[in-house]
């Protein structure tokens, strides 16, 4: 399995000189909820960094929040859920899960918007992963899930498709429930697993990637530091491929965190991560 390093950076989009507003990515992000405030804000926080707009919707009995952040948020715009579906169609990557609870409402509202816009490019994280409906996974989605989320979708797998039973090793499970459904799986631990899982067309089938991303220490347990993730893979998801968004991703969080590491130790939260990973990005692409 290759190791992800700084080269494979290299083919990365970013923010060109002389670049107009917009043609640098369009995100909505999904999430939140009554329990979870905070999950989604880290997303959008980091997102916002990177792409010239950004578009979050909360849940609808969320209102307190929401109006509190239509007098806070400065970053991009709050989308009420039932104009959302106007903004799906004029984004270019949607982030869907960030603390979404595991309920009825947030499977309904995952089932409606996967199976209305297969053709969007998704990212789905947390409460949304968790309730994924495998049928439903857009072709080139991109799943984030930690091990425990990962555990719950290879048990579904494994009802669809026994044959499954045989892949003990992390590696093969992701590569295999990457290629069957066609998609993207980063499974998140000490070391990461990115696969691609590969595809065919009419024209041509392409082959599957595996990759391993090191890197990042013991600060990076904090609650939160997954949701700063999924918003830097969204936004990188905006204007590149979605293999090269997971990877890089995985890298540029794991590099700011080693850098927060340097300065700080362990002693850093989700909050700190996001304010950090700008400041690695000009570290990495402006030396």
């Amino acid at each position: 399995m290759k190791h992800v390093t700084r080269q494979d950076l290299h083919t990365l989009f970013i923010a060109k000189p002389g670049s107009h507003k917009g043609q640098n990515g369009r995100l909505l992000i999904v999430g939140g909820s009554h329990l979870f405030h905070a999950a989604s804000m880290w997303a959008l926080e980091v997102a916002s960094r990177i792409v010239d707009l950004v578009h979050y919707s909360s849940v609808p009995e969320n209102n307190d929040l929401v109006l509190q952040a239509k007098k806070q948020f400065r970053n991009g715009i709050v989308v009420p859920r039932s104009e959302i579906d106007a903004y799906i169609t004029e984004d270019d990557c949607i982030l869907i899960g960030p603390g979404m609870t595991r309920d009825a409402e947030t499977d309904e509202l995952t089932h409606k918007l996967l199976v209305t816009y297969p053709h969007k490019q998704w990212v789905i994280d947390a409460g949304a992963l968790q309730m994924l409906r495998l049928t439903d996974i857009p072709r080139n989605a991109v799943l984030t899930p930690h091990h425990f989320e990962f555990a719950g979708l290879w048990e579904k797998a494994l009802v669809l498709n026994p044959g499954f039973s045989e892949a003990t090793l992390d590696e093969d499970r992701v590569k295999l429930f990457a290629k069957q459904y066609h998609c993207v799986v980063l499974l998140k631990g000490q070391v990461d697993i990115a696969s691609s899982g590969g595809d065919c067309d009419a024209r041509v089938c392409m082959p599957g990637e595996l990759r391993q991303i090191d890197g990042g220490n013991e600060g990076m347990t904090k609650g939160g530091t997954g949701d700063v993730l999924a918003g830097l893979i969204a936004a990188l998801a905006c204007k590149n491929d979605p293999m090269l968004a997971v990877i890089a991703g995985s890298l540029i969080n794991k590099t700011a965190g080693d850098d927060l590491y340097a300065a700080v130790g362990p002693f850093y939260n989700a909050s700190d991560l996001a304010s950090q990973i700008p400041k690695t990005l000009r570290r990495l692409f402006y030396p």
